[in-house]
């Protein structure tokens, strides 16, 4: 039996190694499920709330408190039905996963909560906690951003690389980065919900940090539209971080200078085919965003 559990744990070694395994949107969740599947119920311990600390990689800060009371109720009554996985550190453990299940689990009033311990690397953690959120669509755009520059300077990740690891396209990457130029109290504004992704990207383009704040307090005393924004923000005398490129019609080329525009404008991956406007979304949190940017209304 010894020798068994020693061989389940060198091939977990293998299988969380960040070396043989080349992590990305898609496979995080077979990750976490292989984990569970690969552990005996002996690797299954319950540990105190009490010893418990964020993933210092944690990307996401701010946690919905109703969400975070109905998942209270569920434990309540039936239990944390999936271990959580946290990494034995200098005192008590670190979360890799699982930090709604734990809040969850102290509104509750419990003690202790089951566990997996495993020795990730600080990188496999980062990425672990990053996709993870990404995955289940709960990071604010500035959260998102922070992770991203998080990774390309912790992991060495080009923007190319990055983009393929989460999935999103290479322009998407980029506008979120350009989203940590806003000052720190817009960057606050986004974080509460106040202003949306759309404004944010918008007002992100702008030079003037004076301008931009005061535009972003107009934005939410008077619940301007994205649209609005930008045709304030198309003002000749409103200087650009990063000027638009406008492109030139190219008749070999069809339509590819139309679709420029509009994946310049909306973010997306968008292809014009048989007289029809194609337009590609990762999911629907990306989904909302587009809308919002055509001011549609659900």
């Amino acid at each position: 039996m010894e020798t068994k559990k020693k061989a389940l744990g060198r091939g977990l070694e293998q299988l969380f190694n960040s070396e043989n395994l080349d992590l990305d949107i898609n496979n995080i969740q077979k990750l976490e499920s292989k984990l569970y599947e690969s552990s005996n119920k002996e690797e299954i311990i319950e540990i105190s709330l009490d010893e418990l600390r964020a993933n210092p990689y944690q990307p996401r800060k701010n946690f919905d408190e109703e969400a975070l009371q109905e998942l209270s109720n569920s434990i309540k009554e039936h239990g944390v039905f999936q271990p959580i996985i946290v990494k034995k550190s200098i005192k008590g453990y670190e979360i890799i996963a699982g930090e709604r299940r734990v809040r969850a689990s102290k509104l509750a009033g419990l003690e202790k909560i089951p566990a997996i311990v495993r020795n990730l690397s600080d990188e496999l953690m980062m990425e672990i906690a990053l996709l993870e959120n990404l995955q289940r669509e709960n990071l604010n755009c500035i959260e998102e951003a922070l992770a991203y520059k998080s990774m390309i300077t912790n992991l060495g990740l080009t923007q190319d690389q990055l983009s393929t690891k989460v999935g999103k396209s290479r322009s998407h990457v980029t506008n979120m980065l350009g989203l940590l130029r806003l000052p720190q109290e817009v960057q606050e504004k986004v974080i509460k919900g106040e202003l949306s992704m759309g404004h944010a990207r918008v007002l992100s383009k702008m030079e003037d940090n004076n301008k931009i704040i005061e535009l972003a307090n107009k934005i939410v005393a008077e619940k301007l539209a994205v649209r609005e924004i930008e045709q304030i923000s198309d003002n000749d005398e409103i200087k650009k971080k990063m000027p638009i490129t406008r492109h030139t019609q190219n008749d070999n080329n069809n339509y590819k200078y139309v679709e420029n525009l509009l994946t310049e404008k909306y973010d997306s991956k968008i292809k014009i085919k048989d007289n029809k406007i194609i337009i590609g979304f990762a999911n629907t949190a990306d989904l909302n965003r587009i809308l919002e940017i055509m001011d549609i209304k659900g």
